[in-house]
């Protein structure tokens, strides 16, 4: 019996070998902090990026509206050659080339071929356009909007680099429960073997061990594994290539908190502030598309140069004028436009409205899942002094073969179950208290 036993052995710590193979997954390692975390993000993470330039999409759309102000400067040059009588009479007038021999009705009827190159400045300056200095408003309003949006999406950003790095911790806390688990398995693998060596227990017992012994080894596989899923997730917010396997330089311990029923969710958040915002440009928009009844005033003025040459300057005439416009009717164009951005008013408000109402519940939420989270830690760490205490017992009266192996083995699971929940009881409530700070500030 004693030989089949070793034989047994030998081929299970064959497979050991092979498994502690492929746990040693051979990559450096680089600590890291939750400060340095939170700065990389800042800097590399891609969905700020990608806001970074929807924010400079919407200051140049805020500089496009600056045209209802500003003036537009045109300088063009245009060649032309015809045998139009009434152009070519006109070119020549401008020109300054009409001699008596132009009025012969036969030149005047067929004057030939003229050409006529044109050199021109045209300048317009906008004086009184109410809707283009409200729809610059607008702009302004939805440029603010956007920037306040993109600050809470850093904050947002802050959150889950939190939540990731505490997952990292949770990944290294689990692995490490199990690593003891597993040294505490060989420890009664040992002793078990001994035991059915003296005859104190049947073969079965000692296979029953090594079958716990395979499943704890099974679970540092996996534990090893969601190490490396949260290490590259991190290091993707970050902004980091996955080569190196992160490491937190900080443990998982209970933060500490405050009172949940004393937080309460500030007015200046920046997504609300963001809401604000945007119905203060849809409001703008609105009086924009009715200011578009009332009438518009520009300047306008230009200066041009006609010669028979090409780029020829010798004659030059100028023009200047104010221009009155009035849209009196468009098809009812404009009258849709003024429903539209009425309607668009209308749905913003409610949407601040809804916002707001989901924003409280979430908070009311957040506060029982932070109460809930703290007891559960709580009784966490009541039930892991238990398992230990209850280990302990079992351990040492199998030891002495006055206990049954199912016991020992039942006693080691509890232990490493109630270690593991422990742990993850430190997670949901650490994450309970950053989304609460989150949704509050």
């Amino acid at each position: 019996m004693k030989f089949n036993i070793d034989k047994y052995l030998f081929g299970f710590s064959i497979l050991i070998t092979f498994l502690s193979l492929h746990i040693g997954y051979g990559q450096n390692t680089e600590p890291i902090s939750l400060d340095q975390a939170k700065a990389l993000a800042i800097q590399n993470n891609y969905e700020l990026r990608i806001n970074q330039k929807s924010y400079a999409v919407a200051k140049a759309e805020q500089e496009q509206a600056n045209a209802a102000f500003l003036p537009s400067l045109v300088l063009s040059n245009t060649s032309v050659s015809t045998n139009n009588p009434l152009q070519a009479f006109g070119f020549k007038l401008l020109q300054e080339s009409v001699t008596t021999e132009d009025f012969n009705p036969d030149k005047l009827n067929d004057p030939g071929s003229q050409e006529n190159f044109n050199t021109k400045i045209e300048l317009i300056q906008p004086i009184f356009h109410l809707d283009g200095w409200k729809m610059k408003k607008a702009a302004k309003s939805k440029t603010e909007a956007l920037e306040l949006q993109n600050e809470r999406s850093k904050e947002y950003l802050q959150l889950e680099i939190e939540k990731a790095y505490m997952q990292l911790q949770l990944a290294y806390e689990q692995q490490e429960v199990i690593e003891k688990a597993l040294e505490t398995g060989e420890v009664n693998l040992k002793i078990s073997k001994d035991q059915f060596d003296q005859g104190l227990i049947q073969f079965a017992d000692v296979i029953n061990v090594e079958v716990r012994f395979n499943e704890v080894k099974n679970d540092l596989l996996k534990a090893k594994s969601n190490v490396l899923n949260s290490s590259e997730y991190l290091a993707y917010l970050i902004g980091k290539e996955p080569n190196d396997i992160l490491i937190p330089t900080e443990k998982l311990t209970m933060s500490e908190y405050p009172e949940p029923d004393s937080v309460k969710m500030s007015s200046d958040r920046k997504d609300l502030l963001a809401i604000e915002q945007n119905i203060t440009a849809q409001e703008q928009m609105l009086k924009s598309s009715q200011y578009q009844f009332v009438p518009k005033a520009s300047a306008m003025a230009h200066y041009e140069w006609n010669d028979n040459d090409f780029m020829g300057f010798n004659v030059s005439n100028y023009l200047v004028g104010l221009q009155l416009s009035w849209d009196v009717f468009d098809g009812g164009k404009t009258l849709g436009k003024v429903h539209r951005e009425k309607a668009m008013l209308e749905k913003n408000e409610l949407y601040k409205q809804n916002y707001l109402a989901q924003s409280e519940l979430e908070l009311n939420k957040a506060r029982r899942q932070m109460y809930d989270a703290r007891d559960a830690v709580e009784i966490a760490e009541l039930a892991v002094e238990q398992s230990k205490e209850s280990y302990r017992i079992v351990s040492n009266r199998f030891s002495q073969g006055l206990e049954k192996t199912s016991d020992l083995l039942y006693a080691e699971t509890q232990l490493q179950k109630q270690e593991l929940n422990h742990s993850q009881a430190l997670f949901n409530y650490n994450y309970a208290l950053s989304y609460l700070n989150f949704l509050t500030k």
